[in-house]
């Protein structure tokens, strides 16, 4: 009787492999926000992108709230654009209920509960709020992820926070100038205007992930001015 050779048992692998599922993506864009005597400036770029893809040229990362306010969020877009659509309903129950729009500094806190509330799976969006207060002065409220909030004169948000925070620090808070103390850190707006401009134009020439196209909003009493003006597209 024939019989079959003992069968050899391979070695069982010791490596392991892992699978996950990340819900968050970073789209890239970058905002700036400076807040003036009677005035207040915020702008953000329009580029989506993933990584070295560009999804789109043209996605818009700053929205109007009221005539007082203007909220920008860089980071994942989908959930940027689901704080926007919930942030605007509250804003309409509130006028409703009230029968009043709710000030900038109103919205600051509105918008700090809300992020607060999804604090265990928050929004990863880097959001900046800019308006006027109810004396008609600049604010800018930057916000972490978990809705903490702070009132500052000027904040730079996004992928391109490391190439533009320090040139608004030495430009706009007049930090590292050696010998030189300003009377005052409220810049005129046509300045104003001018430092964020060219905080665009170098940043775009370091991160691939600002870029295309550039929204300027202009806060002040009369009113909200939305200008444009483009960037790299490269």
């Amino acid at each position: 009787m024939i019989t079959a050779p003992p069968t050899q048992s391979l070695p069982k692998s010791t490596a392991t492999s892992h699978h996950g599922f990340s819900p968050y993506d970073d789209n890239g864009g970058s905002s700036v926000a400076i807040a003036g005597e009677d005035y207040c400036i915020i702008a953000a770029d329009t580029r989506q992108s993933n990584g070295y893809s560009i999804n789109s040229r043209y996605a818009p990362k700053t929205w109007k709230l009221t005539d007082k306010a203007v909220l920008s969020g860089c980071g994942c877009y989908c959930d940027a654009t689901a704080i926007i659509s919930n942030l605007k309903q509250r804003l309409e129950w509130y006028k409703h209920q009230h029968n009043k729009v709710l000030s900038a500094p109103g919205i600051a806190q509105m918008l700090s509960i809300m992020l607060y509330h999804k604090r265990f799976f928050p929004y990863y969006v880097h959001n900046t709020l800019a308006g006027l207060d109810e004396q008609g002065r600049g604010a800018v409220y930057s916000y972490d992820p978990v809705g903490n909030y702070e009132r500052r004169p000027y904040q730079a948000a996004g992928s391109g926070t490391e190439l533009i925070q320090p040139f608004l620090d030495n430009q706009v808070g007049f930090k590292n100038q050696k010998g030189y103390v300003p009377d005052t850190t409220l810049l005129p707006l046509d300045t104003a205007l001018r430092i964020v401009k060219d905080a665009f134009t170098g940043a775009t020439e370091r991160d691939i992930h600002t870029g295309d196209f550039l929204e300027i909003w202009i806060i002040k009493k009369e009113g909200v001015e939305k200008i444009g003006m483009p960037l790299k597209r490269d």
